[in-house]
């Protein structure tokens, strides 16, 4: 088991390594995480919702992923209240408190099933923790770390990040807050994301190694550029902002400069990781914006998913971005429910975001549709091609709530079909000059083909010199998959690891 000092300190991509390794070493490896806290889910061939980062690792292990490797998924739609997915499915809204104080004791037998399922399918299962163990105020009801290392009779291994500072104090003190039993599972700790002189580093290693009484597996120094998404909404304190990333390399008016891609980074938005590919090729560059004033620079304007559509609409326009959209000249684009906030209005008849009662509130009237918020979740894979583009293919997968309700003269923007079925259905909107457009579907910007068609038709539209360079992420995602496990294996010690297993 994959335990971590606090969020962030890359846990996942860890465990993600470390299920590439045992499965290069000829073992049926499975991920697992008990309870996932996260915006950020990707959807199963069943139709079933699970946090992205298991769907990464289960692509890490080399097998399908299905809901039982995360029971447990908690979506966050405010500051107390979080929707509940059980198993892929919408389980019920609850707030902080209620969950953590009955609910979760509710949901603990069907989490031990879900582990109990992938043990006796595989060799070995590569859970990941939540957050501190230590977390002594959540102590009691923890269902994702210790309680969970218990009943799987899991070895556990510490991850602390030295990139935000004080690693050697949090490795400490999550190890103090701990109880006997509970310190007993912890075998040995790394250290994550190093920068420097190894050698200054190394007498404390040996000073905290004497300390907690357990042995160093490593210290992982930082890789650059790895290009495998991040988790939760954490990452965004790392992410891109206008005056890191539109500083021009090259005269603001150079017709070869990059494309400048601006996210509207809404307060609930869900899904970022839809953005990572985009952000790697040469051409672009994206930033995820917060005032209006910066969207001025931006050529290409995006709005995201977010959990909490109704909220983030009104947000957009409180913020002053609505009117900035309304008069951006070059593409705007919005994705799930960014496109529901591009049309007519949206109905929540059955107060799905609005705690139980009815609401209705307008769009931002760019497209000619409607959306009614309904109580069934759409979690499907689905492929389609766009109506214009020369009918250029895609790939990824829908999350949402909300039924589509075209009006007179609205243009689908592709049609699509959803896994398992075979008949096409018409997705998103199209403006009739092309300049705005939506879609339902996540995850088309990591399919190389509609990513490289996509700017080279944005950057004829600013008046910009085609692509020349470009990035395929996924030819290449399986080589990032490898190169991550190869850092791992060359900067840990995996044959105590694997001591520990045996």
């Amino acid at each position: 088991m994959v335990l971590g000092t606090g969020s962030h300190v890359g846990k996942s991509l860890v465990a993600a390594g470390l299920g590439r390794i045992f499965s290069d070493a000829g073992l049926r490896v499975a991920p697992f995480k008990a309870q996932n806290m996260s915006l950020n889910s990707a959807a199963t061939p069943d139709g079933r919702e699970i946090g992205r980062a298991q769907a990464l690792q289960a692509e890490a292990c080399r097998v399908v992923p299905c809901a039982e490797m995360n029971p447990v998924l908690i979506k966050p739609s405010g500051d107390c209240s979080s929707q509940i997915v059980l198993l892929g499915r919408v389980w019920g809204q609850v707030t902080a408190f209620d969950y953590h104080e009955r609910r979760v004791e509710d949901l603990f037998p069907q989490v031990l099933e879900s582990y109990r399922k992938l043990a006796e399918a595989y060799d070995l299962v590569v859970l990941e923790g939540a957050g501190s163990p230590a977390e002594i105020n959540l102590r009691q009801h923890d269902i994702v770390n210790m309680r969970m290392a218990h009943a799987a009779e899991a070895q556990c291994l510490l991850v602390g990040d030295i990139d935000r500072g004080g690693v050697f104090a949090s490795l400490l003190g999550t190890l103090e807050l701990l109880d006997a039993q509970d310190r007993a599972r912890i075998r040995g700790f790394s250290i994550n994301k190093f920068r420097g002189d190894l050698a200054l580093l190394t007498p404390g290693v040996e000073m905290i190694e004497r300390r907690i009484g357990i042995p160093c597996v490593g210290v992982i120094p930082f890789l650059d550029r790895l290009g495998l998404e991040e988790e939760d909404g954490v990452a965004l304190e790392d992410r891109r902002t206008p005056e890191r990333v539109w500083c021009p390399t090259s005269p603001p008016h150079s017709p070869s400069r990059p494309l400048r891609v601006g996210v509207i980074a809404l307060p609930c938005m869900a899904n970022f990781t839809d953005f990572d590919a985009l952000a790697m090729e040469p051409s672009v560059a994206l930033a995820f914006l917060e005032d209006p004033v910066q969207a001025a620079a931006a050529d290409v304007l995006i709005l995201p998913g977010s959990k909490q559509t109704l909220d983030d609409l009104a947000w957009l326009r409180a913020r002053g971005f609505a009117a900035c959209l309304n008069s951006h000249r070059g593409p705007l684009i919005g994705i799930c429910g960014g496109f529901q906030m591009l049309g007519l209005g949206i109905e929540d008849p059955d107060g799905v975001e609005s705690g139980g009662e009815s609401r209705s509130v307008a769009g931002l009237g760019l497209l000619r549709f409607g959306t009614v918020l309904g109580t069934e979740k759409t979690v499907r894979r689905a492929a389609g091609r766009v109506l214009a583009w020369d009918g250029a293919p895609f790939h990824g997968y829908e999350i949402h709530m909300g039924e589509t309700r075209y009006r007179s003269g609205c243009q689908p923007f592709a049609e699509i079909v959803r896994e398992p079925d075979t008949r096409s259905l018409p997705d998103g909107a199209v403006a009739e000059n092309g300049r705005v457009w939506g879609t339902y579907v996540h995850g088309l910007f990591d399919d190389d083909g509609f990513r490289h068609a996509f700017l080279t038709r944005c950057r004829t539209e600013i008046g910009l010199d085609p692509v020349t360079v470009t990035v395929n992420v996924t030819a290449e995602r399986n080589a990032r998959i490898d190169r991550w496990a190869g850092h791992l294996k060359q900067h840990l010690d995996i044959g105590r690891l694997r001591e520990w297993i045996e």
